[in-house]
């Protein structure tokens, strides 16, 4: 009963602050990976929801759903949040994880920014797994307030247990676009 109660009142709270919030869409590519994300609220202060689809052509998959709330101290964004996340590597089990983590933007004017995050996963948040974790970074530019292009570098890996070998699901620079409507 706790449980629906809480899953109720976040939905509830998400749809109460999305009213007004932005969704944005986008795709991140490099040589070897994919990246597809879908936003509420990703471009503005406050509640935040997004989803994720990373595919890698060699080591599998991750998909994950995540919250968080954006913070804006001046031209810095400060956003922590957390993901739930279900593992498909190619050299492991399937899973479950729970990541957690945060994000950071830094606008040096309306077009071009700095951005960043980290998020992490123990093995006591994760099925058949010794961790997960990912990392990225880059340059942003937004030449219309629809439109925004990134170009950076990431990193994603699944730690598998014992002695399967580890999935990279990505380690190298990319190239993005979101829109936001």
């Amino acid at each position: 009963m706790i449980k629906q109660l809480v899953t109720g009142g976040v939905l509830g709270l998400a749809l109460i602050s999305g009213a007004a919030q932005a969704i944005e869409g986008g795709v991140n590519v490099s040589e070897r990976s994919t990246n597809l994300n879908l936003g509420l609220g990703t471009s503005s202060p406050g509640l935040f929801l997004n989803g994720n689809w990373l595919r890698s052509n060699d080591d599998g998959s991750v998909f994950d759903a995540g919250v968080g709330y954006n913070v804006d101290v001046g031209p810095l964004r400060l956003a922590p949040g957390a993901k739930a996340i279900f593992t498909h590597p190619n050299n492991g089990r399937d899973g479950f994880a729970v990541a957690v983590g945060a994000g950071a933007q830094y606008s040096f004017n309306n077009m071009w920014g700095l951005y960043g995050e980290y998020y992490y996963a123990p093995e006591s948040f994760s099925t058949h797994l010794d961790n997960y974790k990912e990392i990225s970074g880059g340059i942003s530019f937004t030449p219309i307030s629809l439109l925004n292009l990134r170009v950076g570098y990431q990193y994603a890996e699944l730690d598998n247990k014992g002695s399967r070998k580890d999935n990279v699901l990505v380690d190298g620079p990319y190239v993005g676009a979101s829109v936001r409507f």
